[in-house]
């Protein structure tokens, strides 16, 4: 765990962050505060990624909370005619530390604080 509050350099803009590393304000985020997470993350953000964290953002900002992991897969689902088992696989193999941990912190997310990332 990180100690004290973090702040992301990016275009030499600071932008505070939590002990974790999530952004304070998800309404800071934009493309290049995600590529820096991701990078911080070990994740080169390919074109595979933004469909994901866009529909996060979108969902965010029409429900002032981030999805939980279902609401990606159905997402994904949609896009891609696919099933569950390999939506989620999908998730899990872009976000591989997990989803809460890289895919909510690179879309900006504040952390979520307790709910079900399976």
């Amino acid at each position: 765990m990180l100690t004290g509050n973090r702040k992301i350099r990016v275009m030499d803009i600071e932008i505070p962050r939590n002990t974790e590393g999530y952004l304070i304000v998800p309404d800071d985020w934009n493309k290049d505060i995600a590529i820096e997470l991701a990078r911080e993350e070990g994740i080169t953000l390919s074109e595979a990624y933004w469909p994901l964290l866009h529909f996060m953002r979108t969902y965010y900002s029409e429900h002032a909370v981030a999805p939980d992991v279902r609401h990606v897969a159905d997402f994904l689902m949609k896009e891609k005619g696919c099933g569950k088992k390999q939506a989620k696989t999908e998730i899990f193999n872009l976000f591989p530390y997990g989803y809460v941990k890289q895919a909510c912190k690179i879309a900006g997310m504040k952390r979520p604080r307790a709910w079900s990332t399976g």
